[in-house]
């Protein structure tokens, strides 16, 4: 018989080839065009064999046959189209033009889920038999008399590729049954009505998840919409697309990483064997695989995991087989003229029938080696590619864990783990020279344990690490809302944490447990998440220019990272500052190595930890614990470092910066010292002052860089001020930081204790009343009393420079008096923070207005904020940290002009 075959993919070559290997003359071939310069499966066949080949884009125009079309088509006098798969709307010119009509192959049991989509169908309504139908076209929608109808069992876990392998495909393929038509015994049965059904073609805006259903029917749903369009869901700030659904969870625990996700019944969880995910009847399904926003597919396992295995070292062995692979490689990808590491299989043109392709030459080149069509999916470079292909080959395509050397300690009702090595690289590796030094518990005096003392070229090594992550890396390939992700991840992780981390808070730096749980962990917390929102909002504008006539041109701004940067922390807050530089630093795109305080470098390494299991590539995240004058003077220094933030003392500051510029012009941001006044007015709310003046002071020991280090406070009520104050102080309980009710925990370092108490002998030698404390408390550790002097004039050291400590210096001024005490607020070259307490609103903004701070606080202190500016103006600083202008400080910003 005489046959015309329209359609495509590889179901279509393997048609046409069927029907001449059964004797059938083929006389003609309608295809779809050529994509990316690749021909169609079915085109490429037929024209080995000699058989004309037609790829005609359309058909009709205005719902009319073209004419040269149905011409050609008539020319080679086919007695039957067979339509094997068609994405084409065929007019009935052509349909009905052979003597025995035109037969189509449907993969569903018509007249059930008739449509484009029928697999899909099948699967999503859980139907338990599935199958094809062979029909006679007619002018509706597969709504044609049945010719021939074969089914079989849908499986519980099968998916449109498996049910399509299995049967549809391989049955399909003999089932056209085109003899029966020759032999003229082809029946035509009507299709019945009822039991009809229709659906409309499966497409990724419809493919959203319903978490409102039990779990079988969103199995239904993940499988039906597997591989195309993929069904869906909005988490982590991102859209997953879910594929290979399983309900056999026999035996699988719902224990490890939560994946929230909105709307689902309960959060999903990230365990070894994939995504376990929850229905509305509280029963799981797992998901093996999760394709991200960007295109690229991970092992839902791998979801919290970051960055890609070592690069192996290939043997010459395993040369030879990336070279055959290459080739592949090339036949599959006729336009690139040389395939390359970098060469992305998709961007170079492939299809998915090409991964199939892929899958099995490699096979056959491998000895039968296994691949998923996904392992293509998810590395779809060929460095990349050949990697994961030498990994399988070698059985070890498993990235190991990273081994930590904790230090345990059975403290708090909880045992804590303290990585106590330097992390370089993702890895924890000890000193130089095995160099260490102790860390003490503040409490008691006690070490805590050793911890490497990074050298020079640790330094070296880090930055390093650093330079090539943010260079070569995956860090700088992610796309920003993948790295927002992370950062959430990271987030989570800390939070999950956060009992332990306050805890080393409370070990390390003596801060009392429940501030540290709220302030130095949770403020940590929120600027991590704060800053995760910001990755995928950093952009640029489009600035008018003068033109240059007659063409025209657009300029416009990139905001770009600006590299690796060094950020050099202080001892008062060692997490919460860690966080404000190094969340804003890594939401910009950088890369960083962090220098905690030499005294309390521990929650540090904590952090170093948690960034390994949130999945941030390694060398995006460096720490060396270390001494300032060999580890931040090094950063400082470094020609590879571009950007250094920094918080500490102003003479170090200065250092600092004189540094930066001899080295490499390097940018840099200072929060220095400070020396803040806090004005309190008569007319204020006095109990409020009172509360708020204690804590502008004893906030956090006194260690705190925005404390007020001088209260002016107005004639009338200052002795009042100074009596409610002194009753507070002495119902303060100084004790243990790790007790519930303990106010006041112990100095952070013995030597910051010794200058606290010359700091106050100092002010008694000039003259100032000590009106309490002063003292050291006498217990071990590295307690301080809190202090209060009055009587303090403006010309004494105690009211020029910073205690940093629980001192508070109360000076008067007269009644009324508003322009002088704001003369003496401002005489000084620190600009940190300032205050003022009063309920007249108009002396409240002139006040605010003139006080020469970056921060002013009314009618309360301390009240900072992850999204509020942060930083200082005269020798406090410049930049900020927090708010969206600390972006800025790990930014650069790239002017781009087109003429056109």
């Amino acid at each position: 018989m005489k046959i015309a075959v329209i359609g495509q993919s590889l179901f279509g070559q393997e048609v046409y080839c069927h029907l001449r290997k059964e004797g059938h003359e083929v006389v003609g071939v309608f295809t779809v065009p050529d994509k990316d310069g690749k021909a169609d499966p079915l085109g490429l066949e037929a024209e080995k064999d000699g058989v004309p080949v037609f790829k005609y884009s359309r058909w009709r125009a205005k719902g009319q046959a073209l004419p040269d079309v149905v011409a050609k088509y008539q020319a080679l006098g086919a007695e039957l189209n067979v339509l094997p798969f068609c994405s084409q709307f065929i007019p009935m010119e052509i349909i009905s033009a052979p003597r025995h009509g035109s037969i189509i192959y449907h993969p569903s049991l018509l007249p059930r889920h008739r449509g484009a989509s029928a697999i899909n169908w099948t699967l999503i309504h859980g139907d338990k038999k599935g199958g094809f139908s062979i029909f006679w076209a007619d002018d509706g929608l597969d709504t044609g008399d049945l010719l021939l109808q074969k089914e079989c069992e849908v499986l519980p876990d099968d998916t449109v590729s498996t049910l399509y392998n299995r049967f549809l495909f391989p049955e399909g393929i003999k089932g056209m049954a085109v003899r029966l038509i020759a032999e003229g015994k082809a029946p035509r049965l009507p299709q019945p009505e009822e039991g009809a059904t229709y659906e409309g073609i499966q497409k990724k805006e419809t493919a959203k998840i319903n978490w409102d259903q039990p779990a079988e029917a969103i199995h239904n749903w993940i499988r039906g919409n597997d591989k195309v369009p993929g069904a869906w869901t909005e988490a982590c700030e991102q859209k997953l697309t879910f594929f290979n659904s399983t309900l056999n969870t026999s035996g699988l625990v719902p224990e490890g990483d939560a994946l929230p996700i909105p709307g689902a019944h309960r959060p999903g969880v990230v365990t070894k064997a994939g995504l376990i995910l929850f229905g509305n009847d509280d029963k799981m399904l797992l998901v093996k695989n999760i394709q991200l926003e960007d295109g690229k597919m991970i092992l839902a396992s791998n979801f919290f995991k970051g960055a890609a295995s070592s690069v192996l070292e290939l043997t010459e062995a395993e040369l030879v087989t990336a070279e055959a692979v290459r080739s592949v490689w090339q036949r599959i990808l006729p336009k690139v003229l040389e395939v390359e590491d970098s060469t992305d299989f998709f961007k170079s043109g492939a299809a998915s029938v090409d991964v199939v392709r892929l899958v099995e030459e490699v096979k056959e080149l491998c000895d039968g080696l296994e691949l998923e069509n996904e392992d293509v999916y998810m590395a779809s470079t060929f460095g990349d590619f050949i990697q994961l292909l030498v990994r399988k080959l070698r059985g070890d395509d498993e990235e190991g864990e990273c081994s930590i050397d904790y230090v345990e300690m059975a403290v708090n009702k909880r045992t804590v783990r303290m990585p106590h090595q330097l992390f370089i690289g993702g890895e924890f590796v000890d000193a130089e020279g095995a160099k260490t030094s102790e860390t003490i518990n503040p409490t008691d005096g006690s070490v805590i344990c050793q911890v490497s003392l990074a050298q020079v070229t640790d330094v070296d090594k880090a930055v390093a690490a650093a330079k090539d992550a943010f260079e070569n890396g995956r860090w700088g390939k992610i796309s920003a809302r993948d790295r927002g992700r992370l950062m959430y991840r990271l987030a989570d992780l800390m939070e999950q944490h956060q009992e332990e981390l306050a805890t080393i808070e409370a070990l390390d730096a003596g801060a009392v447990y429940t501030l540290a749980l709220k302030t130095h962990v949770g403020m940590s917390i929120q600027t991590f998440r704060y800053f995760a929102g910001w990755c995928d909002k950093i952009q640029g504008s489009t600035i008018p220019i003068n033109q240059a006539r007659p063409n025209r041109n657009l300029t416009l701004t990139r905001k770009e990272p600006v590299g690796v940067c060094g950020i050099i922390i202080p001892w008062n807050y060692p997490l919460m500052m860690l966080s404000w530089k190094t969340a804003a630093c890594l939401a910009a795109g950088n890369t960083v190595v962090i220098k905690p305080a030499q005294v309390t470098p521990l929650t540090a390494l904590k952090f170093a930890e948690l960034t390994l299991k949130a999945g941030i590539p390694k060398g995006v995240v460096n720490v060396l614990p270390g001494s300032g004058s060999l580890v931040g003077q090094r950063l400082s220094d470094h020609p590879d470092v571009r950007k250094i933030g920094f918080t500490g003392s102003t003479e170090v500051g200065k250092h600092i910066m004189k540094s930066c510029a001899i080295s490499n012009v390097k940018k840099v941001s200072l929060e220095l010292g400070g020396k803040s006044p806090l004005i309190i007015f008569a007319d204020c709310d006095l109990n409020k002052a009172v509360q708020m003046g204690m804590s502008s002071v004893f906030f956090n020991k006194g260690e705190n860089c925005i404390a007020a280090g001088r209260l002016f406070v107005e004639d009338s009520i200052h002795d009042e001020f100074v009596r409610r104050v002194v009753e507070e102080v002495r119902k303060m309980k100084v004790g243990n930081p790790l007790d519930r009710d303990t106010d006041h925990g112990p100095q952070n370092h013995h030597a910051h204790l010794v200058k606290l108490m010359e700091y106050c002998q100092h002010g008694v030698k000039e003259g100032a009343t000590l009106v309490c404390g002063g003292n050291q408390v006498p217990r071990p550790g590295f307690f301080f009393e809190p202090t209060v002097f009055t009587d303090v004039e403006d010309h004494m050291f105690i009211a020029k420079e910073e205690s940093f400590g629980p001192v508070m210096i109360i000076s008067r001024f007269a009644d009324g008096d508003l322009d002088a005490v704001l003369s003496r607020a401002n005489a000084t070259e620190f600009g940190l923070a300032s205050g003022v307490f009063t309920r007249d609103i108009n002396k409240a903004l002139y006040v605010s207005d003139k006080l020469q701070a970056g921060t002013v606080f009314v009618n309360t202190y301390n009240k900072t904020d992850v999204a509020a500016p942060f930083g200082g103006f005269k020798q406090s600083g410049f930049g900020k940290d927090l708010g969206e202008a600390a972006l800025n400080e790990y930014l650069r910003v790239k002017t781009v002009t087109f003429e056109y």
